[in-house]
């Protein structure tokens, strides 16, 4: 399985940007359908925007379409999210993930193959 790596988090006041990127290493990074994931204390771990094996289709949330932007870097094994207009409500740990052959356009994180240990992003009012 692909192991992932997340940087990039930090503090950063409401209305700043932010981006994150997860480093892939140890399989095929281009089989990898690829995701991230947020948690916070006491709350289930949900979907924030995935992209596709190819990079050809991009999901997001509805709590952060339009203002964040998932992509990914074949020649790097790297996947990013630019996260612009950040909310207090964004303040999250955020995980990277990682679902082999996956072609579909729905991301359950109890499907996903691989975990990032995650970063923590910290958004100030």
């Amino acid at each position: 399985q692909v192991q992932l790596v997340e940087s990039g988090g930090g503090l950063v006041q409401a209305g700043n940007s932010l981006r994150l990127s997860c480093a892939a290493s140890g399989d095929t990074f281009d089989r990898y359908a690829m995701a991230w994931f947020r948690q916070t204390p006491g709350k289930e771990r949900e979907f924030v925007a995935a992209i596709s094996w190819s990079g050809a289709s991009t999901y997001y949330a509805d709590s952060v379409k339009g203002r964040f932007t998932i992509s990914r870097d074949s020649a790097e094994n790297t996947v990013y999210l630019q996260m612009n207009y950040l909310k207090p409500e964004d303040t999250a740990v955020y995980y990277c993930a990682g679902r082999k052959y996956y072609s579909g356009g729905v991301y359950y994180s109890n499907a996903m193959d691989s975990w990032g240990k995650g970063t923590l992003v910290t958004v100030s009012s």
